[in-house]
């Protein structure tokens, strides 16, 4: 079984379609990247399949639950990272992973399983008992990459995880979710616009404009199919013959 099955997926936004037919599948396991430009489809795909927004037509599955018929089952099992998330400034960083560990936790114990688990995965130490008011934003998107992993979501949803994030703070990050990845076995679908930091994270890609799916498969055979020295020469390759 795949882990996301998207088929023929359509948004409309009023008299904007978002979304124009969009299929794709991710496997269990994998780090897949849905890559494009700002308003190619990104984001509404990812909150579909989040079951924060409805599709106007098509299918989309996680885990085989149905996104639109069983919603309720899809967020049991994932995790979803908008690329405008925030943390509560006034609360400590080890405060708010706590706050969040709530939500999932059924007893004291296993609060404290989640809380170590993202204790660890942030990296910020000592600094998780400064107020998140005083972290600089690569700390934040740290902290907050560590509250969508650390309950060990079947399925990560991330948009754009290293948005406004400067080159040593992007590395972090990326470090952070493949190692994480790696080591628990948890499926990630991300999304962004900056395609050589996909091409270094994702073993599988898709290409989306225009709301469509116009490329997809391993970086490298991207890269041989289209004659490119990178993804970013892979895109404008195929949509200069499109």
């Amino acid at each position: 079984m795949d882990a996301i099955e998207v088929r023929q997926l359509t948004k409309d936004f009023g008299n904007t379609q978002a979304l124009r037919g969009a299929s794709f599948s991710v496997r269990e396991h994998e780090i897949f990247g849905l890559i494009g430009p700002n308003g190619a489809g990104k984001t509404t795909a990812l909150r579909i399949l989040s079951t924060l927004i409805s599709a106007s037509s098509g299918k989309a599955q996680v885990f085989g639950f149905d996104v639109a018929r069983q919603p309720e089952k899809v967020r049991e099992i994932l995790s979803y990272l908008p690329e405008d998330a925030g943390a509560y400034q006034m609360l400590s960083g080890l405060e708010f992973l706590e706050f969040m560990a709530g939500f999932y936790s059924k007893d004291r114990a296993e609060m404290k399983r989640i809380v170590d688990e993202g204790r660890k995965i942030s990296g910020l130490g000592e600094r998780l008992s400064d107020r998140v008011n005083g972290y600089s934003k690569g700390m934040k998107r740290r902290l907050l990459i560590a509250r969508a992993l650390m309950m060990k979501p079947r399925l990560a949803i991330l948009d754009e995880p290293t948005s406004g994030l400067d080159v040593i703070q992007s590395f972090h990050v990326r470090n952070m979710i493949r190692e994480y990845a790696d080591t628990q076995g948890v499926t990630v679908l991300l999304s962004s616009h900056n395609m050589l930091e996909v091409e270094y994270l994702c073993g599988y890609v898709a290409l989306i404009d225009g709301g469509v799916i116009i490329a997809e498969g391993t970086p490298e055979a991207l890269k041989e199919r289209y004659g490119g020295k990178n993804l970013e020469d892979v895109f404008m390759e195929v949509t200069k013959s499109e």
